[in-house]
């Protein structure tokens, strides 16, 4: 790999890095949203999926653990809970993402809703498995669907900004070249 392919990597790297450390943070400090509709939106799983169908199987282990590190400090979850349910879902995704149209909006939606939906059933099936008791009731009902439903609408945003960030930031190779490939140079005097 040449130095200008790594630079890339690296760069994309702490991007996404950055944003999972934001996510975590402004999902812990801004509760307006939490305050009005009584659900606090996770869209952490988003940048997993966004991760698991772009990067690499490091990527998406370091997205996944830092990410899920930094969200449950913030919460009252046990430490590592959330880890394995963003890896989990990150890796089926991966698995199967030669068979996915990563830049369709009608796949960025449909995978946004199953990794939303997924990652907060998974953590609570974790949650019981390791003999917690989370209050769970009809009000979690309504919390998982707006969880589910806002997470789904801000999975092709992640698409964007980190497409838009990669051709403004990354060097670009020309496509173009100037002349025609079946073209003879005459070299010498003429």
């Amino acid at each position: 790999m040449g130095a200008d392919a790594m630079s890339r990597l690296l760069l994309n790297h702490s991007l996404v890095m950055l944003a999972a450390y934001l996510l975590a943070f402004l999902q812990a400090k801004v509760t307006f949203f939490r305050d009005l509709v009584g659900a606090q939106p996770d869209l952490l799983p988003g940048l997993v999926l966004y991760v698991s169908l772009t990067g690499g199987g490091a990527q998406l282990m370091l997205v996944s653990l830092f990410g899920g590190l930094c969200l449950d400090s913030l919460s009252s979850n046990p430490l590592g809970i959330s880890v394995l349910p963003l890896f989990l879902v990150g890796f089926l995704i991966r698995h199967n993402r030669h068979l996915l149209l990563r830049e369709s909006l009608q796949t960025q939606w449909l995978l946004g809703a199953a990794a939303h939906a997924g990652v907060p059933l998974l953590t609570l099936v974790l949650l019981w498995l390791n003999h917690r008791t989370p209050l769970v009731g009809l009000f979690t009902l309504w919390q998982w669907v707006v969880m589910t439903l806002i997470g789904t609408a801000m999975t092709p945003v992640w698409f964007q900004v980190f497409d838009r960030l990669s051709g403004a930031l990354n060097y670009q190779d020309e496509q173009s070249i100037s002349f025609r490939p079946d073209r003879s140079i005459k070299r010498g005097r003429v």
